[in-house]
């Protein structure tokens, strides 16, 4: 059995253009079905957030609308409250990649809010795409990528062809207008080759040891990829 860290947010708003401040913090799907499929395949999870704070779950990811209905909002509630080790974060500060045969990094709009310019967590992405463990970042989580800034002030991830929440998506869930920044827009700023699927279908981009997944139709689809590159 290996083990596999999942590097959550520790926000629970992220902060628009004009201040306020939008309730926020982890997408349930992009946790719960990777953490399914991990578990279910014999693998252990650990998670880990700044600080080591217990990660704060995006209430509006239980909505009925996003999970097929009541009932699937239900077992997707449930889900997330079985999953012990939300409880238990370790600190980001506190990661041995050594101990880890995977690294991922579910989304919620938590992670443009810390994530973002959080150097421990670059540095953790940084060695962890040096050293060909399948690294998995899905839907808002690539905001992590932007603090994965190399010495001399380039970013480890230009060149690498990936995906993650759109310019399109973000715009349809109606909070575009109002962000300071959009992650499509900032990923190809730093150099990377953003590739865009079709807005809220499942599409998943592989490059090397990279697996990025655009949304959260993503997840299941990025979970299996990396299964595949445990086994």
């Amino acid at each position: 059995m290996s083990k596999i860290l999942f590097v959550l947010t520790g926000a629970d708003h992220w902060t628009l253009a004009d201040g306020t401040k939008h309730p926020t913090g982890f997408w349930a799907e992009e946790a719960v079905v990777p953490y399914e499929a991990f578990t279910a395949a014999g693998h252990e999870v650990v998670v880990a957030t700044p600080g080591g704070v217990v990660p704060p779950l995006d209430q509006g990811s239980l909505a009925p609308q996003f999970n097929g209905g009541e009932e699937g909002a239900k077992r997707m509630a449930d889900a997330v409250a079985s999953m012990s080790e939300i409880k238990r974060p370790i600190s980001l500060e506190d990661v041995d990649l050594a101990d880890y045969a995977a690294v991922y990094y579910p989304g919620g709009h938590g992670p443009m809010e810390d994530l973002a310019v959080d150097a421990t967590s670059g540095k953790l992405l940084i060695d962890a795409l040096a050293s060909g463990r399948p690294l998995g970042v899905v839907c808002h989580a690539p905001a992590a990528l932007l603090a994965a800034t190399l010495p001399d002030g380039g970013n480890a991830f230009a060149g690498y062809r990936l995906t993650g929440f759109s310019n399109a998506e973000e715009t349809q869930a109606g909070l575009a207008a109002g962000a300071k920044w959009l992650l499509q827009d900032r990923l190809v700023e730093i150099g990377a080759d953003y590739d865009e699927g079709e807005a809220w279908a499942p599409h998943v981009v592989v490059d090397r040891n990279l697996i990025t997944g655009q949304n959260p139709a993503s997840a299941g689809p990025a979970a299996a990829e990396m299964l595949k590159n445990l086994t």
